[in-house]
Parts: C-alpha cells; structure tokens; sequence
C-alpha cells in the first residue's frame, strides 16, 4: 500500500506571522508589549514596580476574558451600568516552572434579582463564559507554543 507523504513543516523563514504584537526590550528583563492599535504595556519581573510580569498578565487575561464573555448576559439582565469584577489566583508548580490551575472569581451584585432570576443569570453566565472566553478554552486545551529564532536583519 502507498503512502502519501505530508507536506514538510515550514522552516522558520517560511513563517511569517503578522506583526499583530509584539514585545520589544526596553532594558535587562524588561520589555513593552505593543499591539497595531497603539496599546501598550509594560513587562517585566514580578515584584518590580510599574510593570506586570507575563504571569500576571496571562492571568488578567484570564479574568478580563471571563468578564467579557459574561458581560452581555450580566448587563442585559442588570442594566448597562453594572458594577462586575473578576479576581483571579494563580497556582505556581514551581517544580516544572508552571502555572498548574487559575481561581477566578467573577463578583457582581445580584440583590435586586429574584432567587430564581439569580440562579438563571449564573448558569447562563457560566454557559456564556465556558462558550466564549477564547482565553480559558486555549488554556484548557493546552495550546502549543512554537519559537523560532530569527537572527537575520
């Protein structure tokens, strides 16, 4: 029986990504993270002031994702206007020099809803963000990291 051969993975000067982001060193460990609409922020080890370290980044955008994803299910049923926050834990494995699990924490004041609306709102956030949050999702089905080095001009 033959066998089709596959196509052979692209060598790295093949690989042109689009320049959607990227970081750019700004001194020893320390780097600005810019994206083509001319956001940008500020990388560098945790505990030094003024910047936030990949970690703490991955984590915020954990928890800006689950807030977004909830966001039209909780604003549609508590107006526009609503006050929501999402806190965020990491979980450091410091054996393999991991995050092992996220504890996030989703806080918004649902007082003025019926319990049975309540119960309704949780669960249909709760689908909203198991559906939506892209970040999570990835996260939960252990995305790949490809490098390549560049050292051309």
């Amino acid at each position: 029986m033959a066998t089709t051969p596959s196509a052979p993975d692209p060598s790295p000067a093949e690989i042109t990504p689009a320049p959607i982001l990227v970081a750019e060193r700004t001194g020893p460990a320390t780097y600005t993270g810019r994206n083509e609409r001319g956001a940008t922020v500020a990388i560098g080890p945790e505990g030094n002031e003024g910047v936030f370290s990949p970690g703490e980044l991955l984590a915020i955008a954990v928890a800006a994702c689950i807030g977004m994803s909830a966001d039209s299910r909780i604003s549609s049923e508590l107006g526009d206007d609503v006050d929501l926050a999402v806190g965020i834990t990491r979980t450091k494995d410091g054996d393999y020099n991991r995050y092992s699990g996220f504890t996030a924490e989703l806080v918004v004041d649902g007082s003025t809803l019926s319990p049975e609306r309540l119960v309704r709102l949780v669960a249909t956030a709760t689908k909203a963000i198991d559906r939506h949050c892209t970040v999570s999702r990835t996260l939960k089905a252990g995305a790949s990291v490809d490098v390549y080095i560049n050292t051309s001009d």
